[in-house]
């Protein structure tokens, strides 16, 4: 058995693939063993310690498999199930892992595990952005960042099928056509255009009544500038780097503005909710209202590449670790 261990902060170099011992499961936990890993941007965020794990600590938040072992007291899981999840403990950077679940999903029938670890964490995201944080309308303009990336290629898409004409920024000309073939209806590259003033542009000077911004530092500001009165907006991610403290006054009093920053955590607090997430994110991958192409895959012990590749923003869309 083997995993991906942090023993210090710091960039991709301090990922060390390690022999491992597991100890048999306990009370509701089971044992898997991973079949495909997610790759999350959430994951340089804890080996960098802009999200703090105590040291040293696996990595990893997403992963998909097969049960081998089951520990006592466990009900609705068995040896041979095929399983995934997304969420703490931290750990799926691994060939086997022990996993509580209460936290655990099982995997619907025609969906393979390699598809899964592209749907679990970015497709629930994606589900509690349009659906629970701020509920979208048809016909309403949203604006999106980072269009091309794994959350955005699915929340462009899925947006389309609820009605709504989706704005969507990206980085560099070479990922325009990725957000267009993906359901964008108006891309901008935020690093040549000014996107606040192209969406005043699109929207007749209206805004927005919502802004998801994953990206950050980079777009927070201008992400203000193109709300409407009492917009909302969603930051749910720093891939620029943290947010500068809020002020409050200067920032969301001239509009009424509403500012939130959810997390998965936060929108699969019951087994009810989850359950709730998971088999919407797998409904609409089998009724094809989003498709998903994984656009690379990593061995495990090539995850020291993956993360700087992840970084340098060099993965246009999904990809994923198959442990070795």
């Amino acid at each position: 058995m083997k995993a991906v261990i942090i023993s210090k902060n710091g960039g991709p170099e301090v990922l060390e693939l390690k022999d491992i011992k597991l100890d048999d499961p306990k009370s509701n936990e089971v044992l898997i063993k991973n079949k495909a890993i997610g790759l999350n941007y959430i994951d340089t965020y804890h080996r960098s310690g802009l999200y703090p794990v105590e040291l040293p600590s696996n990595i990893g938040i997403e992963g998909a498999g097969i049960i081998e072992k089951v520990g006592p007291d466990v009900k609705g899981f068995n040896v041979g199930d095929k399983v995934a999840y997304a969420s703490m403990p931290i750990g799926s950077y691994s060939t086997h892992r022990i996993f509580p679940t209460t936290k655990l999903v099982k995997v619907p029938e025609g969906i393979e595990l390699e598809n899964v670890v592209t749907l679990m964490t970015k497709g629930i995201t994606v589900f509690y952005l349009l659906h629970k944080t701020y509920p979208v309308k048809s016909g309403e303009t949203i604006l999106f960042h980072a269009a091309a990336g794994g959350v955005g290629q699915i929340l462009c898409q899925w947006a389309k099928s609820l009605g709504c004409t989706v704005i969507g920024t990206v980085g560099s000309d070479e990922k325009i056509e990725i957000a267009k073939a993906n359901g964008c209806d108006h891309v901008i590259n935020y690093s040549k255009e000014n996107f606040a003033e192209k969406v005043k542009e699109i929207t007749n000077s209206k805004g927005v009544p919502v802004v998801y911004d994953g990206v950050g530092k980079k777009t927070f500001d201008g992400s203000i500038e193109c709300l409407k009165i009492r917009g909302t907006m969603v930051s749910f991610g720093n891939a620029s780097g943290p947010l500068d403290p809020c002020n409050v006054t200067k920032s969301l009093a001239p509009k009424g503005l509403y500012l939130t920053r959810p997390s998965i955590a936060h929108y699969t607090t019951t087994r009810e909710e989850l359950d709730e997430a998971a088999n919407k994110v797998f409904e609409m991958f089998k009724t094809k209202k989003f498709n998903l192409n994984i656009f690379k895959k990593y061995s495990l012990s090539e995850v020291v590449k993956a993360h700087q590749d992840l970084e340098a923003r060099k993965i246009l869309g999904p990809a994923i670790i198959v442990p070795n």
